[in-house]
């Protein structure tokens, strides 16, 4: 008889669905040394010159539930999540782009509860505001130690906007396309399971996947100045908006080492 051991649960057991009513998205560049130790085995740093990428996605999903329920059983939430963006090689060496989660936040206790329960995203509880304006899009987080308040103010007129001025892609365009490879989501999430020295990975599909590039204003970011990011100035690189979009996830995979 197999045993199911909690981390069995936590390899994103269901397949979920969802529409993102809006989703802003911040990539802040840091040496890519200093993100290294943050990587688990089996993954490394995805890295554009000599920099590593975290990426801040902040998400209004409408109607969340597994797949194959009708809209009408799902949940709206709001959902914050830090990733660090990295490469995977398989025992093929296949190579894929994705993201590894440091922290999410959520304005539900359900999705906190369920979301720990089903996966590895680490979800957090959290005061969460967002006040949608014809010209504007505003977030802002309260978490209970203040470790991971964010204060985001999005120019919806500016689309599309020039890169922010000390980003690593330039401002004048000649690299845009650098500048959207790190663009988040991307289509893997990994995350290692020490349990079995393995990798967990989830597909995600988006439909008309068209981010543009806005001017954004950060008011307050504090889970960049953690301690694990060993005094480094994070620089903003990009911010990505977009809306009106499907998205989906399929069941977790696992990957022997």
């Amino acid at each position: 008889m197999t045993i199911c051991h909690r981390y069995c649960l936590q390899r994103h057991p269901i397949p979920m669905v969802t529409h993102f009513r809006h989703s802003l998205v911040l990539a802040y560049a840091f040496p890519a040394e200093v993100l290294a130790p943050l990587v688990p085995p089996g993954l490394e740093v995805d890295t554009y010159r000599s920099w590593g990428f975290v990426a801040i996605a902040m998400v209004q999903t409408e109607n969340l539930r597994p797949t194959g329920l009708p809209a009408w059983a799902g949940r709206d939430y709001f959902l914050t999540g830090y990733r660090i963006f990295v490469r995977h090689h398989d025992a093929d060496g296949r190579m894929r782009r994705g993201l590894h989660i440091l922290r999410s936040d959520t304005d539900r206790r359900s999705m906190q509860w369920g979301g720990n329960a089903l996966t590895h995203y680490r979800y957090h509880r959290s005061k969460i505001r967002s006040v949608e304006l014809p010209h504007t899009f505003e977030v802002e987080i309260r978490t209970p130690q203040g470790e991971a308040d964010l204060h985001v103010v999005a120019d919806l007129r500016s689309r599309p906007a020039p890169f922010p001025i000390a980003s690593p892609f330039s401002t004048d365009g000649s690299n845009a396309g650098d500048g959207r490879r790190f663009a988040g989501p991307l289509p893997w999430t990994f995350d290692y399971e020490p349990q079995t020295d393995s990798m967990v990975m989830i597909h995600g599909h988006r439909s008309s996947w068209r981010p543009e590039p806005v001017a954004v204003e950060v008011k307050a970011c504090t889970f960049l100045q953690d301690r694990r990011f060993g005094g480094a100035a994070p620089v903003l690189a990009n911010a990505f908006y977009v809306s009106d979009l499907d998205y989906r996830w399929d069941r977790g995979r696992r990957i022997a080492p």
